[in-house]
């Protein structure tokens, strides 16, 4: 999957601890910017939990589906 079509800018807060640990690694060199870092860690979280997720909402679906069609006997 190509993540890098087209771009949309997004601001995001974040703890100082984590912040100032994505300033270090721009610093010493990893990557060229705190974007760059950002995306980089964004799309690695898709790429291993897209199943994940998947699996996760359609179960949650399955469950609203089931409870919403069960019969209303009394």
């Amino acid at each position: 999957m190509n993540y890098f079509a087209a771009m949309k800018s997004l601001n995001v807060e974040l703890p100082d601890k984590v912040a100032d640990d994505i300033a270090l690694l721009v610093r010493d060199g990893w990557f060229h910017s705190e974007s760059e870092l950002v995306r980089a860690a964004l799309v690695e979280f898709l790429r291993t939990r897209q199943a994940e997720l998947q699996e996760r909402f359609q179960r949650e679906d399955i469950a609203w589906a089931v409870g919403e069609t069960k019969p209303n006997v009394k």
